[in-house]
């Protein structure tokens, strides 16, 4: 029988725990890993010594045994502790993961009396290891870098490996219809400059961003009286500047004429300053520099207009 006949949620009817793992493996659009940045997140021990914690939350994790196994839901209330051995004379890697092991497909644990789904560390895994071993039905939370030697396990020897199995994601388009008089910079020092320092937005960042993209598009932008120099770039908050400019490189001449440039980059919110960043409105502005060289004008004015392409997207935090 290749269809099955009886759908969830039939009156009357008897559902198999097979079904449930299938409308799991739907509902999870086919994705495994922990439901948002936050959960099931590994540190150290509050006083570090031989082991790990473990912090609540939920994953969802794919069977990997058969193709037909479905997907499975777990859940940690509180914080679970994960002992972890220590190494003698030379360096270890362990790979701690979140694993199911079912009966009706693999190994002889009793549901009545034994987990199904539990904490395992793989020992002596690569150190640049990030995935399960194959046939695993886990999710691999993190990898355990132990030096020789040690028996307490510190925050430095942790390696995140979660991935949230469907990242929210929030996405919108910021404009700004310079209107003003024109304003232009010239020059050869090379500096970036808030220009115009009038086009800034106040972007909210949600609480559980862990990136963001960012397209800004600065379209009919004045060039004159030159050959023209310079860069485009966009600044956001006070501390995550664009790491890629595009360059503004025009030979043209002394005659007004009109271009546009397009900058984009993705810029992670999972560090210190990103983490100060979650929850708060932040100043997204476009940056210009004229480089050595120029002999023209960088200007906006009332035919100038700036389109910010926002999009945040949630990562293990």
């Amino acid at each position: 029988m290749a269809l099955h006949p009886v759908p969830i949620a039939t009156k009357d009817a008897e559902h198999s725990a097979q079904q449930f793992r299938m409308m799991i493996k739907d509902l999870a659009r086919d994705n495994q890993g922990v439901t948002t940045g936050l959960d099931m997140k590994v540190t150290a021990l509050s006083t570090p010594g031989a082991g790990v914690q473990v912090g609540d939350g939920s994953a969802v994790i794919a069977g990997k045994v058969s193709p037909v196994q479905g997907y499975y839901n777990a859940y940690n209330i509180g914080s679970d502790t994960v002992p972890i051995s220590a190494t003698g004379g030379v360096g270890r890697s362990d790979m701690l993961v979140l694993r199911v092991e079912d009966p009706e497909y693999e190994g002889d644990r009793d549901p009545a009396t034994d987990p199904i789904v539990f904490f395992e560390v793989i020992p002596n895994v690569s150190s640049s290891a990030t995935t399960v071993p194959s046939g695993y039905s886990a999710i691999p939370l993190a990898r355990i870098d132990i030096p020789s030697s040690t028996a307490t396990i510190t925050n430095a020897m942790i390696t995140d490996l979660r991935k949230v199995a469907n990242p929210r994601r929030e996405r919108q388009l910021w404009l700004f219809y310079y209107s003003g008089a024109l304003t232009q910079i010239s020059g050869t020092s090379g500096a970036w400059q808030n220009f115009p320092s009038a086009v800034t937005w106040s972007i909210p960042v949600p609480a559980w961003a862990g990136k963001v993209k960012i397209v800004m598009t600065a379209a009919g932008i004045r060039l004159d009286d030159g050959f023209v120099f310079g860069g485009y770039t966009f600044q956001f908050g006070t501390t995550k500047e664009a790491a890629q400019s595009v360059n503004i490189d025009d030979n043209q001449g002394t005659g007004v004429r009109r271009q546009t440039y397009v900058t984009a980059d993705t810029l992670s919110l999972t560090d210190t300053a990103g983490a100060a960043m979650r929850g708060t409105n932040q100043t997204l502005r476009p940056k210009m520099r004229c480089n050595a060289g120029n002999a023209g004008k960088i200007g906006a004015d009332g035919a100038t207009t700036f389109i910010a392409d926002v999009e945040f997207e949630e990562a293990a935090l």
